[in-house]
């Protein structure tokens, strides 16, 4: 008997020490892992709590776990979705998010096919040096060029406006540039940098699928249609899932630099709303609340565009 119940017992001990042979054998990578879970916790999952601050009436003397619970619980979403502003501020932020996706994603793909087909490298690599340097410009840096360049008395466009013989414009000072003048610089600034990505896809493709194209006496075009958009299309639909899961996600920066009086009704945007009513106000509930009904609106576009592309490309992020 007792030696069954040692061999009974036995498998289950050397199970464990199988295991603790693979820990220790893995502890230097479980410590490579361990600094950037840290961080993670840290600075991304902990601050989370203060979600329920959308939840609260938030008094600074009482913290937020002494703070009381809002009666209804989801008041403060109402009382943003039924303000007169809400419209209009959700309206801006989709237009804005809507109008930047369109503009420029096509773009850097368009760049990257170019680049691609390009044989002589020296060119190829002053194209991409002169298109990705843009994208280390800082937002302050970017926004006080624009000020600067459409100026109405000494801006370089208007100097070139008025040397056609036309009239100064005030593009800062006109709300109906304010889109426009924001979408393409952010185009002019990332498309460089978002074509690498396209460029590592098509580095990828087999040259002798190429080579069989030309054969068959398959023009630029076609090769392209048929050989490049297909082999970097799985990139195309992950990037443009998560482009559209931040549909409601427009930089702060950038929009709070060109903010102005005169352009106000075009240029609020939800992120520029919550600091306003958070930082400027101090209504931290009410903010909170309003990032919070960002954040839901960003994450269900992501999870529908996500089914979407799986069910119509077998393509997805999960």
């Amino acid at each position: 008997m007792t030696g069954l119940g040692n061999r009974a017992i036995n498998p289950g001990l050397e199970w464990r020490a199988a295991v603790w042979r693979k820990v220790k054998r893995s502890l230097p990578y479980y410590a490579l892992i361990l600094i950037p879970l840290i961080i993670l916790l840290v600075f991304k999952y902990y601050p989370m709590y203060g979600v329920t601050l959308a939840f609260k009436d938030y008094k600074v003397s009482q913290k937020i776990a002494g703070s009381p619970w809002t009666e209804p619980l989801f008041r403060h979403f109402t009382r943003f979705l039924t303000a007169p502003s809400a419209v209009r501020v959700i309206t801006n932020t989709f237009t804005i998010s809507l109008y930047s996706l369109l503009a420029s994603f096509p773009i850097p793909i368009l760049l990257a096919i170019g680049l691609n087909e390009l044989r002589s490298n020296r060119l190829k690599k002053t194209v991409q040096l002169i298109t990705y340097m843009p994208y280390f410009i800082s937002t302050v840096v970017l926004v006080s060029m624009i000020i600067q360049f459409t100026d109405l008395s000494y801006g370089f466009v208007n100097q070139v406006i008025k040397a056609f013989g036309g009239q100064p414009v005030n593009f800062m000072g006109n709300k109906d540039y304010f889109r426009h003048i924001y979408v393409w610089t952010s185009v002019w600034q990332t498309t460089g940098y978002s074509a690498v990505v396209y460029l590592a896809a098509l580095s990828g493709v087999d040259q002798e699928l190429y080579d069989a194209a030309v054969v068959d006496g398959a023009s630029k075009v076609k090769r392209i249609l048929h050989i490049d958009l297909p082999s970097i299309a799985p990139t195309i639909i992950i990037l443009f899932i998560l482009n559209t899961g931040s549909i409601l996600s427009v930089g702060f920066e950038k929009i709070y630099l060109m903010q102005n009086n005169t352009n106000l009704s075009v240029s609020e945007v939800i992120s520029t709303y919550v600091y306003r009513m958070g930082l400027v106000n101090q209504n931290y509930s009410y903010s909170t609340a309003v990032g919070l009904f960002n954040a839901v609106v960003n994450c269900t576009m992501l999870l529908l565009c996500n089914a979407i592309a799986r069910r119509v490309s077998d393509v997805g992020l999960w």
